[in-house]
């Protein structure tokens, strides 16, 4: 029997799931919005939680990395009735057990339950005391937690591991990570910038060749993927491989043997593969520029790397160590920040991620020079001019966003300051959306990622303004 918690705000259905799980023995809770059903969270120690999508003060699934990350670990299953596209998506991306549409059958209910505990109690009999090595991985948001824990997982077995994200959000540290909590820890880390390789010498770095095989080769040379043997073969915007490159690659992956160009002999290389790109795979094999057959080889296990943008909460943590490092590198003494220093970074969208985010700390430090503290005025120019103009309400230069021409209700008297304040963000976000949406052909994917939003968000946006996707 387990410890179960439903957040919903259908009292009707919290009442009578409430009683049938009872008696079924199942200690359970509910709470009615999101806030109740944090605090009940974090205080219930909850095996599973059960969440609606829609609920009084927000959206269920913006929420769903905070319920995981409560120190019980607690499984969610969505349980909703507000059906959208790609809800059940999001779902899963962010770890969800699984998704339910309502109504939903007692039967349905039991079963699933059925599962989580019955997986919950196998995985905690079955899980060594290990503690993570996370090498330089820093932050403990929700997303970078659910991260973590795959890392973990990875790290015990030889499967091969495809992270993805962003540019600049740490796929190759996540990769060393998972390499230096394995079995092949002591063995090399190999990496390959697939991006970066012209495809006229593609062959010979990875297989290396024999001495005489083409101009130029005046010795025999051992090629990455055999120096990997024993170790990591890491290989970094897989997605920028040639199409016959991918075939080739692919026999090695099945077989873990190749030739070195001008040699007749095969050589055999015992290599764990972690690939990794900031491209949609899925996307390019639609196009027909990925092998599908590869894909599928590529992630028996997947990890997705969340952008800066969702992880704010560690920024402070990050921009504090980097600095840290940044200036005993520079023998300097430790500088310090302004509160309105770490607000800035708070507020920047970071849209190249931790990596630009130490960068602007270089600048800044290197602006700084002998003063101890790190103020706005430190930053790169357009980081702070981007903030400031996103603080700045009223008619944006490119016009995308309305403004309210008047301040007066239809009577002609003043409104109120909040009243005023209040149409004005809404105007502002019926604009921006409406524009948002237009110049990304009603794609919600990809209005996501211009904007920063989160789906959940953003279709919660849309409805609110009756904005519609096509």
């Amino acid at each position: 029997m387990g410890k179960i918690l439903i957040i919903d705000d259908d009292e009707i259905f919290c009442r009578a799931t409430q009683r049938d799980l009872t008696q079924s023995g199942h200690d359970v809770t509910t709470a009615l919005t999101i806030k109740e059903g944090l605090m009940a969270a974090k205080s219930e120690n909850a095996d599973v939680v059960f969440l609606d999508v829609r609920l009084p003060d927000g959206n269920g699934l913006e929420h769903l990395p905070a319920i995981r990350s409560m120190p019980s670990s607690p499984e969610v299953i969505i349980i909703t009735s507000d059906a959208y596209p790609d809800g059940a998506e999001i779902a899963i991306k962010n770890n969800a057990w699984d998704y339910i549409q309502k109504p939903v059958s007692n039967d349905v209910l039991a079963l699933a339950l059925k599962r989580v505990i019955q997986y919950r109690e196998e995985r905690n009999s079955s899980r060594p005391a290990v503690p993570l090595n996370r090498e330089g991985i820093i932050g403990n948001s929700p997303k970078i937690k659910t991260c973590l824990d795959l890392v973990s997982r990875a790290a015990t077995t030889t499967a091969h591991v495809l992270v993805t994200g962003e540019t600049g959000t740490g796929k190759e540290v996540f990769a060393r990570a998972i390499h230096e909590n394995s079995l092949r820890a002591g063995k090399n880390f190999v990496v390959v910038d697939c991006g970066s390789l012209p495809e006229t010498i593609m062959e010979s770095v990875l297989f290396g060749h024999t001495k005489g095989a083409f101009t130029g080769a005046d010795r025999d040379k051992e090629g990455l993927i055999k120096h990997a043997d024993g170790g990591t073969l890491f290989l970094d915007e897989i997605g920028e491989l040639s199409l016959s490159m991918q075939k080739v690659f692919l026999r090695v992956l099945q077989e873990h043997s190749f030739r070195a160009i001008g040699d007749s002999k095969e050589i055999t290389s015992d290599f764990r593969l972690i690939a990794a790109t900031n491209r949609d795979l899925d996307e390019m094999v639609d196009l027909g520029k990925f092998r599908e057959d590869l894909l599928f080889r590529l992630r028996s296990v997947s990890i997705n790397l969340p952008p800066l943008r969702e992880r704010v909460g560690d920024i402070r943590e990050l921009a504090i160590n980097y600095l840290r490092a940044l200036c005993e590198t520079n023998n300097e003494g430790m500088k310090g920040f302004s509160p309105d220093f770490l607000d800035v970074l708070a507020e920047y969208r970071w849209p190249g991620n931790v990596r630009e985010l130490y960068s602007a700390l270089e600048s800044a430090s290197a602006l700084a020079q002998y003063e101890p503290t790190l103020f706005p005025k430190h930053l790169p120019t357009n980081i702070r001019i981007e903030v400031a103009r996103s603080s700045v309400g009223g008619l944006a230069p490119d016009g995308t966003i309305a403004a309210i021409e008047k301040s007066e209700n239809a009577h002609g008297e003043l409104l109120r300051w909040k009243d005023f304040k209040r149409s004005l963000i809404a105007e502002g976000e019926k604009g921006y959306l409406g524009d948002l949406m237009r110049r990304t052909a009603g794609e919600v994917k990809k209005a996501s990622e211009r904007s920063g939003l989160s789906q959940p968000r953003l279709y919660e946006l849309l409805r609110k303004h009756g904005i519609s996707t096509r």
